[in-house]
């Protein structure tokens, strides 16, 4: 590494935030970015540890300490040249990711780790900047087709990927704007919807065809898209939102959470009314929930002008620091205070909502709720336990719904004849993304079940590596094990 010491030199420093009271007052991303010289300091505190364990940390295997050394030089065109050998979209996941490469940073056994994340966004926000993000399309075309369900980060990468291989691939969407959960489950005060537009722009001009409003099994034929193209690559994600079975579940107010930040998404794009949407204006929210959708929807009910905002968690309230059975460099489930937490909402852990209380109107008023523990017993699964005595009722206008995704819908399967595992995800080979259907695979959220962004473009590069293979005998694409190599 360019600086040996720099560990030793520098303390972790993040990007700063605008003031709550004012960031709430619009839609807008608020991160304040460090200086250049900062940044440069924090590159410079990547260790030269040998085994950068970063890279298994990364799903997508990102030459991290490579990345981080440019930066450090101060050679930006470099460094974004190596970030975007493994990783298609950094602005995507240098602003969405969990960053378990972090978690996984040698320095992190007994110092803060080094700031990949925001290296991350700055490479690529500089490499736009300077404009050496550039179409590129394949100098040869090959004769064969693509056809790509879903255009979230899996359908992306894997298109881009394909259509360097040479194929002509085609992108369907269902919905009226390319981006999936990216432009319609990812509020714009996390990533701005100019940043998938800038993207797909450049993915266009390398010559990948979109095609919006275009629902395969409802209104384009998926029996005829497959006699149409010569593979179908599926990424579709899992979209089937878990429910709450419990009496008044029914009731007008008890909303599902993608539905409300889907809303908001499409009035912010000007494509509502405010008046239109589910609102949390002058409303005491209830968030069931406690991972990033629900902080999602903190965020967004803070901004539409909530009366008050409350979030449930069924879990008990992680520790702060590392928990002692899941040590370095393993992800840690640690407690987490997100930037929408930081703008107003009271939490609750280990509480279970046993009713939702409507009025004669069939109008949501409160729910009930009740306090629980959770009994481990070495070899069996945790036992959940109400505490006797612990009932409550709240007064709550509207309950979101931020308990996580079921599996993949069930359309797509019947209408290609395809399986799906007990998880009811699309049944994929882990080896080659094939479903039992030929020339039909599987990838993302759709085949592995719901995790992260970074997963998702990890799955798409890896599956047009084996589609590329089925349609041409061999593949020049790049594994993520490709990069995997000891330093010396």
């Amino acid at each position: 590494m360019g600086k040996i010491t720099g560990f030793l030199e520098f303390k972790r420093e993040n990007e700063s935030y605008i003031a709550p009271e004012k960031r709430i007052e619009n839609y807008k991303e608020f991160t304040v970015p460090l200086k250049e010289d900062h940044l440069k300091n924090q590159g410079a505190r990547c260790m030269d540890c040998g085994i950068p364990f970063c890279h298994s940390g990364c799903p997508l295997g990102n030459l991290i300490p490579d990345f981080n050394d440019k930066v450090y030089k101060g050679k930006w065109k470099e460094a974004a040249e190596i970030l975007h050998k493994t990783n298609n979209f950094p602005e995507f996941t240098g602003r969405l990711c969990p960053a378990p490469c972090e978690e996984a940073c040698v320095l992190g056994i007994n110092e803060d780790p080094v700031t990949i994340e925001n290296i991350e966004k700055n490479i690529v926000e500089t490499a736009f900047k300077e404009g050496w993000i550039k179409a590129n399309p394949p100098k040869v075309r090959t004769e064969k087709t693509v056809a790509v369900i879903g255009s979230g980060p899996a359908g992306l990468a894997a298109a881009q990927q394909l259509n360097r291989a040479g194929h002509t691939v085609t992108v369907f969407e269902r919905d009226a704007k390319v981006g999936g959960l990216l432009r319609y489950g990812i509020p714009d005060f996390k990533m701005e919807k100019h940043v998938i537009d800038r993207r797909v722009a450049v993915l266009e001009e390398e010559g990948i065809t979109f095609k919006t409003n275009a629902h395969v099994g409802v209104n384009v034929d998926a029996i005829k898209l497959k006699n149409d193209f010569d593979a179908v690559v599926l990424c579709g994600g899992a979209t089937v939102r878990r429910s709450i079975p419990i009496p008044g579940a029914d009731v007008k107010g008890v909303t599902q959470a993608m539905d409300f930040l889907k809303q908001n998404n499409q009035y912010v794009d000007g494509l509502a009314d405010f008046k239109d949407i589910i609102s949390a204006k002058d409303k005491d929210v209830i968030v069931i929930g406690g991972g990033d959708t629900g902080s999602d929807c903190i965020g967004t009910s803070n901004r539409h002008g909530a009366n008050s905002v409350t979030n449930f968690e069924i879990l008990s309230k992680p520790s702060v620091g590392r928990p002692a059975n899941q040590p370095w460099p393993y992800w840690p489930m640690k407690l987490k205070t997100t930037s929408s937490h930081q703008e107003g909402v009271e939490r609750f852990f280990s509480i279970s909502t046993k009713e939702f209380l409507g009025d004669k109107q069939g109008n949501l008023t409160g729910l009930k709720t009740v306090e629980v523990e959770w009994i481990f017993t070495p070899g069996e699964r945790p036992q959940l336990k109400e505490i006797e005595g612990t009932e409550k009722e709240w007064k709550c206008n509207l309950a979101l719904l931020a308990l996580g995704f079921t599996g993949a819908e069930k359309t797509l399967a019947e209408q290609f004849g395809l399986n799906m595992d007990f998880r009811t995800n699309i049944e994929a080979s882990t080896k080659d993304y094939k479903t039992n259907i030929p020339g039909v695979f599987a990838a993302g959220d759709m085949r592995r079940g719901q995790s992260l962004i970074v997963w998702a473009i990890s799955e798409g590069r890896q599956a047009a590596y084996h589609i590329d293979t089925y349609l041409m005998g061999e593949s020049f694409l790049p594994l993520k094990d490709d990069f995997d190599l000891p330093r010396v």
